[in-house]
């Protein structure tokens, strides 16, 4: 299982009254979540609120195997157990924040952005919907590992040249939304974690005001908590136009129990199979 240390930040930034991000951060479980709510009248706090709840409350019936924990139907074979279920998590919000914002006029097309990180024993997933970014910093380099959900990007995916014409229009159009519709589809990958990598997961209050290679050097030199200020200070300092939410993780050991347990029964019979042969002899 991996060891890490893990900090966080929601900052309501300079220019907005109130914060419509949210963060959840869980070490038992190596769970971590940023949302970034959307909507009128404090709908966009209560989206995000929904979000980092929902996906918490449904990855903790998993904990120490519960018999009453359900796994949704709706699976992808081409991932992890886990992986599905942290994809359930996210639907199961998603069908929750659709439904208020049916039958509540205050909550009309409200949503949110959503992206999260799970550790399981080998591997780490990152699932998101929506532009909050999740980076993975390893050997001094600095990747995207979600996806962004915005016209700008699913034209530069197309058109690269003509695609940066309409940047200021686009950038923060988002094509998906935990919420704004009956169903979605989460991005969602897979990948080895070494010990020393580092995971920055914000809200685009950071992205905006702070590049990958600014996130890469302050994250690589300081001590994750004084990182996550760091980050946030330069946001504001760079205008603070909305709200910041960072959460910075660093893996501090990855520990394999399975191999651990098995190293130990393997030298059980080692000694049992020398004390046998022992015996035998004498």
């Amino acid at each position: 299982m991996a060891v890490v240390e893990s900090t966080g930040i929601s900052d309501v930034g300079r220019k907005r009254k109130k914060n419509e991000d949210a963060l959840y951060i869980d070490n038992s479980i190596n769970l971590f979540v940023v949302a970034d709510g959307m909507g009128g009248h404090n709908a966009g706090e209560v989206a995000s609120a929904i979000v980092v709840d929902t996906i918490r409350d449904y990855m903790g019936r998993f904990i120490d195997n519960k018999i009453d924990a359900e796994e949704l139907e709706d699976s992808d074979d081409s991932v992890s157990q886990e992986a599905n279920r942290l994809v359930s998590g996210i639907h199961l919000a998603n069908k929750g924040i659709y439904s208020l914002s049916k039958s509540n006029e205050s909550y009309e097309a409200m949503g949110s952005t959503v992206s999260a990180v799970l550790f399981t024993k080998e591997n780490l997933i990152a699932a998101n919907v929506g532009d909050s970014p999740i980076y993975l910093i390893h050997n001094d380099s600095i990747e995207l590992l979600s996806v962004p959900h915005t016209v700008l990007a699913e034209q530069m995916a197309i058109d690269p040249q003509n695609a940066k014409m309409f940047e200021h229009h686009f950038k923060h159009m988002l094509t998906q939304a935990v919420g704004i519709g009956e169903t979605i589809k989460p991005d969602v990958c897979e990948t080895p974690f070494f010990k020393g990598d580092i995971l920055v997961l914000s809200s685009d209050g950071l992205s905006d005001n702070v590049t990958p290679d600014e996130i890469l050097e302050i994250v690589r030199t300081e001590h994750p908590q004084k990182a996550c200020r760091a980050l946030v200070d330069l946001a504001n300092e760079r205008g603070g136009n909305d709200n910041i939410t960072v959460i910075v993780l660093k893996v501090k050991d990855k520990k394999n129990q399975n191999g651990l347990l098995k190293g130990l029964i393997s030298k059980i019979r080692s000694i049992f199979k020398v004390f046998f042969i022992f015996t035998n002899l004498y």
